[in-house]
């Protein structure tokens, strides 16, 4: 079973989600009982911050060990909000109940061993990388690691892989070419990115740190996504969790199952008379949490208040009229430097189309633009140049 980015202790727009985290989880629990798997992966970003909530802490304390009681080993790595050391307090202990946390990278990566009637599959729990801790982990490497991508490969080649034996990472980085939310920690120029290449060893890669459910350079190296919903930018998607299952040597098959959400994060629209009436409004749970977007030409006073008496868990009130259409044309263009190639592409289409680009357009664009980046990598070598 694989999980990532619970991000324990989160507010959205001063929402706590903690009982919503708290509902998710028990329905995870649930799930895990009734799959029985061999081991539940949990690729980092287990808090939101580094020094978590007390509420946090305990919410976390209560999921392990209902796990541990029901004996199903756990596997779990530290995200970029989480704190390693803090992370992996009390590890040791733990291993002797089936609780296997990922130190504070060192420099070694030791794999655990699972059984099954294809024989050995190693696991290695590879927590949450900066190019300066591999730096100092491996002094004589120091010159050689300038970025994210030399500091993953050297933390693999290190582990030294049996490829012939079937090997899985659990990792928390994010792979060139998969879409981003608005609720991720957004690296500035895409600086943190790695190619999936660095994975070829392994026959599964379950990683964290990326929102969205998907896979990325085929479907053996899987964003599993959050168990929640943590911005609008994600309202479309439904949540879930990966179940995958290693047969013989190269053979793995991953299915999701559904979550769902004790209140879900949506987005409407329409008049300030359309979304207070009561046909409108009683189509779906009035208690999810929402975005609503006005599409009146005058500003509604004191719209937040007066439609929270419809919808209690407003989040964000919006308008879509002549005057933020005009707004919207002026900001699309400003702080080039803080978006990826894709945002710009994505809001100069916007621009010169008023309409967003499809789900099928988003997609070749990424295709198009890694293209592009190995054209000109490959170019830069033969010219000696440093990719």
């Amino acid at each position: 079973m694989h999980l990532s980015d619970l991000h324990l202790g989160k507010r959205v727009n001063g929402f706590s989600l903690i009982s919503d985290q708290e509902y998710i989880l028990d329905q995870i629990l649930t799930l895990a009982k009734k799959e029985r798997p061999d081991g539940v992966l949990l690729a980092g970003d287990i808090y939101d911050k580094p020094i978590p909530s007390a509420e946090a802490a305990l919410l976390f304390d209560s999921f392990l060990t209902r796990l541990c009681k029901s004996g199903i080993p756990v596997f779990l790595i530290s995200g970029n909000h989480d704190s390693a050391q803090r992370l992996a307090y009390g590890a040791r202990l733990f291993k002797n109940m089936g609780i296997h946390i990922a130190s504070a990278y060192e420099g070694r990566v030791s794999p655990v061993t699972l059984t099954d009637a294809w024989g050995e599959v190693k696991l290695y729990l590879l927590p949450f990388l900066r190019p300066a801790t591999v730096r100092c982990a491996h002094p004589e490497l120091a010159d050689r690691i300038l970025g994210y991508q030399d500091a993953l490969q050297a933390a693999v080649d290190q582990m030294e892989v049996d490829v012939s034996g079937r090997n899985v990472l659990i990792a928390h980085q994010f792979v060139t070419g998969a879409n981003r939310c608005e609720s991720e920690e957004i690296s500035v120029g895409g600086l943190d990115q790695v190619d999936a290449a660095v994975f070829r060893a392994f026959d599964y890669v379950a990683l964290g740190h990326l929102h969205s459910p998907q896979q990325v350079g085929g479907k053996k190296i899987r964003y599993c996504g959050t168990p929640l919903k943590y911005s609008f930018s994600e309202s479309g998607q439904e949540k879930s969790v990966t179940m995958v299952e290693l047969g013989a040597k190269g053979e793995v098959e991953i299915r999701t199952l559904p979550l769902t959400p004790l209140r879900d994060m949506r987005c409407i629209r329409g008049t300030y008379l359309e979304v207070t009436a009561r046909p409108f409004y009683e189509k779906a749970n009035p208690r999810d949490y929402l975005q609503v977007t006005l599409t009146d030409e005058e500003d509604i006073p004191d719209g937040m208040q007066k439609l929270r008496i419809f919808y209690p868990n407003l989040m964000r009130l919006e308008y879509d009229n002549r005057r933020t259409r005009e707004n919207r044309m002026v900001e699309a263009a400003c702080r080039p430097e803080q978006k990826s190639e894709l945002q710009l592409l994505e809001e100069f289409y916007e621009r010169q189309n008023n309409s967003p680009m499809s789900r099928e357009q988003n997609e070749l664009a990424v295709g198009l633009l890694e293209s592009i980046k190995s054209e000109m990598a490959e170019a830069g070598n033969h010219k000696g140049v440093p990719e």
